[in-house]
């Protein structure tokens, strides 16, 4: 731990008056508020509530409650892009709270212990699931644990998706998959497997499946048309990657070009090197400020020997030559061409330029509408044009991510269990985000971060996990690091700032009440409470009650 202290005690505003005195204005009241990391988080995780578990080592307690919003902790651990970090207000201190790792940390335990949810009882309903990818797999969690009976239909030779085809084993191990989907099935789901999908009607009508969900994922590669002659081999990064994952050895050559500035052209590159080429080139229509990739990706790339060559687009391949014009970028990002051209030598191209789905069975369904890119068209409760069907992850217009995928799945499963029950499911109020500045942090110690151990750049040859997970003491350090912003952890903090002892004390896990007979409103505990669980109200009367009024009703 750092020697190094930061005073943040808020300053006192001797102009603003505190309202003590014979009427008193305004008093606390407590308050749960939504941390940023919460409300970042696509999968909808209450993270810091299974922060406040981990932080107490209650693993067991802290796994139940992340995986009632998404059963794969152990995955997103590892792929997550952890857009609840870039929220987290400790970043304002030192660092984030590295929560990706304390996941990572909870989904790991629970697979070498063999902790699971019980099965739920059974609602009488059956619902079929099209996708055994992470949006089709949540949506089957959820749906068993709601107490449907569901069966997950996919095309593929093994359930995953994306994430098994998709992504490389050196960020996801496939035995760390293979458990957490084996999850899913020991709650009864039925997964099948080499089953394609041709007629839905027909098929849900023969299961006597109540409502479907659509969750077919983006595997199919685009293509653009660029002249070639006698032209090296040209491959598309999503049947690239399905082939290395199925165990098989592309034969790329030497010198490997991977046209394109997304994630998947950082996998396919990095996978390249892994697979025997000596140089891997990116080639890039603009520059590193519209990176597509998020910035980690390419600097794991970068730092594995990856070279990435912007403002560059392809025109002509012509051999093992390929004619690259140079490009210019504006401000909003739009690339135009310069007229100028130079050569490249490769022995292989790897188009990485998108994902698009396969979405031609549906259009059989009367009532299914279809947006311009060829994704499914749903209304607010993800439903369809036809009744009864529902559709989520990559067929739909949205961010493509595994944790937004997730999430959809468990936002399908809620809107699907209303649907079946004849109601509409509502989103409950949200509160509003607490942002650093509204915390009034005290003095406080630096706690640096639990770094998680990574495998030599030398020693990067094959496909073996990159990353290490934290330790049991390593992963409690870290969940302690948290604010817990907008929500009471019971600091006494408020109980020690009070001069009117009108702080009442409910005990361990009941939080505090405030005495109004004793308040006189001066804010005390307002300001030294450290996250912000504490409003101050303004009296609801238009003439505020004098504290002898209070004290005689």
């Amino acid at each position: 731990m750092s020697t190094l202290r930061n005073d943040m005690s808020p300053r006192v505003d001797l102009t603003r008056r505190h309202a003590v005195g014979a009427k008193r204005t305004s008093h606390p009241a407590y308050v749960d508020l939504l941390p940023p990391c919460n409300n970042a988080c696509p999968a909808g995780e209450n993270i810091q509530a299974w922060l406040a578990l981990a932080q107490a080592g209650r693993w067991r307690e802290a796994w139940e409650t992340l995986v009632a919003d998404n059963p794969f902790p152990a995955i997103h651990g590892r792929v997550c892009y952890h857009p609840c970090e870039d929220g987290c207000n400790r970043r304002e201190l030192d660092s984030a709270v590295s929560i990706h790792a304390i996941e990572r940390y909870l989904g790991d335990r629970a697979q070498l212990e063999g902790w699971k949810v019980p099965k739920a009882s059974s609602s009488g309903k059956r619902v079929m699931v099209v996708g055994a990818g992470p949006s089709g797999l949540a949506a089957a969690w959820h749906l068993a644990r709601l107490g449907h009976e569901v069966e997950v239909y996919d095309a593929g030779p093994v359930a995953g998706g994306m994430m098994r085809f998709g992504i490389p084993a050196y960020r996801l191990p496939r035995d760390v998959l293979a458990r957490e989907i084996e999850r899913v099935e020991a709650l009864g789901v039925r997964i099948v497997l080499d089953h394609k999908v041709e007629d839905l009607l027909a098929e849900q009508r023969d299961g006597g499946f109540d409502a479907v969900y659509i969750a077919i994922g983006a595997q199919v590669g685009r293509h653009i048309d660029i002249p070639a002659r006698d032209a090296v081999r040209v491959f598309d990064a999503v049947s690239l990657l399905h082939d290395t994952a199925s165990g098989e050895k592309p034969l790329l050559g030497r010198r490997v070009v991977v046209y394109g500035g997304g994630n998947t052209a950082m996998d396919v590159a990095r996978s390249a090197k892994r697979l025997g080429a000596e140089d891997a080139m990116i080639v890039y229509f603009r520059d590193s400020k519209w990176l597509e990739a998020h910035p980690s990706e390419a600097e794991d790339a970068l730092e594995e020997g990856v070279r990435i060559k912007w403002l560059s687009s392809i025109k002509q391949i012509s051999g093992d030559t390929l004619t690259v014009e140079r490009m210019t970028v504006d401000d909003q990002g739009q690339a135009h061409s310069t007229g100028e051209f130079e050569t490249l030598k490769a022995d292989s191209v790897v188009l990485a330029l998108g994902q698009t789905t396969d979405v031609e069975f549906l259009r059989r369904v009367p009532g299914i509408a279809f947006e311009d890119d060829g994704t499914v068209v749903v209304g607010d409760d993800m439903q369809t044009g036809h009744p009864g069907i529902f559709a989520g992850g990559d067929v739909i217009p949205t961010h493509r991510s595994v944790t937004n995928a997730v999430g959809l799945g468990k936002k399908a499963a809620r809107r699907i269990d209303a649907w079946l029950a004849g109601a509409r499911w509502t989103q409950p109020p949200r509160h509003r985000v607490v942002p650093f500045e509204e915390l009034h942090l005290p003095l406080y110690d630096d706690a640096l971060k639990a770094l998680q151990p990574e495998l030599p750049v030398t020693e990067r040859t094959d496909f073996t996990e990159v990353v290490s997970g934290l330790d049991a003491a390593q992963a409690q350090h870290e969940a302690q690091r948290c604010l817990s912003c907008g929500n009471c952890y019971e600091c006494d903090s408020c109980y020690a700032a009070c001069p009117e002892k009108a702080i009442v004390k409910l005990g361990p896990g009941s939080g505090y009440r405030v005495n109004l007979d004793l308040c006189t409103g001066c804010q005390a505990c307002f300001e030294q409470c450290p996250c912000h669980a504490i409003d101050m109200v303004i009296e609801t009367s238009a003439d505020p009650v004098s504290r002898q009024q209070e004290v005689n009703a």
